[in-house]
């Protein structure tokens, strides 16, 4: 059986799509389905229809685990509190420093191949580079609570002596794509974009407020959903040369691009403003990431990755537009 954590969500419930494309029917859904804060309604519908063998609370996910760990073939750790809004350290503590501690340590004691989502937030505003580079890893300074979890993740794990036999972190950079619908504000700019343009036919970007950078021209490596999956079901049958890896499209493409390429998917005219970008993230925008990609091919990954514009196309006239599920 194969274990996804963060089952409801975006790219965990479009990675169960994919395996079970691939005819791995076996699956664990684990996510917070009851409690106090149960998955809202639009996001439990990312699960309809997949095959799914059973569904864990994210609560009892360890008891459960603890006692099924025999059948248990392969973990993709991708459950997190993805909110780069939230400064209450005490959540991401929880959620996905502590949690995925506790994921780590079964897996090295049951011996369970491992991948987890690091995030492209752990490289802060760049300073570094956007090489996956683990020696540079402790020196990466992140501009909110939800990178500095991943980062202090992705530390913990390099220095652990006991690993799983194999394992992956990823570092998811601006993913989009089907079944984000429930994400609200942090979802991709694509979906708002699509939105904001059916609804009163134009779109607001950010206002660039950093001179080096013209309004709209504020750049970043986005990747379609279908891509970063792919990548992880390779990862799982690959099964060697553990790591931390980058995951975008590695090239870094402008808001003007992405939103010209939504207009141009809806079939509409461009117009596009600017207005200001909200003060709670003004200091801690990130202006430019590009991924470097060469590590992930190092290692025989050749895929080719969707171009910003046929990814665009693909989600806006085969999902957006029918409000249809991956």
């Amino acid at each position: 059986m194969i274990i996804v954590t963060g089952a409801a969500g975006f790219i965990g419930s479009c990675l169960i799509a994919k395996l079970n494309e691939e005819n791995f029917n076996y699956i664990i859904a684990v996510d917070q389905f009851a409690g106090d804060r149960p998955n809202d309604p639009e996001k439990l519908k990312n699960l309809e229809g997949k095959k799914i063998q059973e569904k864990v609370e994210r609560d009892n996910f360890f008891t459960w685990l603890d006692q099924n760990h025999e059948e248990v073939e392969f973990i993709f750790h991708i459950g997190a509190r993805t909110d780069t809004t939230e400064f209450d350290t005490a959540v991401f503590d929880k959620l996905n420093l502590n949690y995925s501690k506790e994921i780590w340590k079964r897996c090295v004691n049951y011996q369970i191949p491992l991948v987890y989502a690091s995030s492209a937030a752990t490289y802060g505003a760049g300073e570094l580079g956007y090489k996956d580079d683990e020696s540079i890893i402790p020196q990466l300074q992140p501009l909110n609570p939800y990178g500095e979890s991943k980062n202090e993740f992705d530390k913990w794990a390099l220095a652990q002596e006991k690993k799983p036999f194999f394992w992956a972190g990823l570092k998811f950079f601006n993913v989009y794509g089907p079944n984000e619908y429930h994400k609200g504000r942090m979802a991709s700019v694509i979906w708002h974009a699509y939105g904001q343009i059916q609804n009163k036919g134009e779109m607001k970007l950010f206002r660039s407020h950093n001179p080096e950078y013209k309004n709209g021209e504020q750049m970043r490596d986005f990747v379609y959903v279908k891509d970063v999956v792919n990548v992880c079901y390779f990862l799982m049958r690959h099964r060697k040369n553990s790591g931390i890896y980058n995951l975008g499209s590695g090239k870094a493409r402008t808001f003007l691009d992405l939103t010209k390429a939504v207009f141009k998917a809806i079939g509409k005219e461009e117009n596009i403003s600017f207005v200001d970008t909200p003060e709670d993230i003004r200091e801690k925008y990130q202006y430019f990431t590009k991924a470097d990609m060469h590590k992930l091919k190092s290692i025989g990954y050749n895929t080719p990755f969707h171009s910003l514009e046929e990814g665009i196309a693909e989600y806006v006239q085969e999902y957006l537009i029918s409000h249809k599920y991956c």
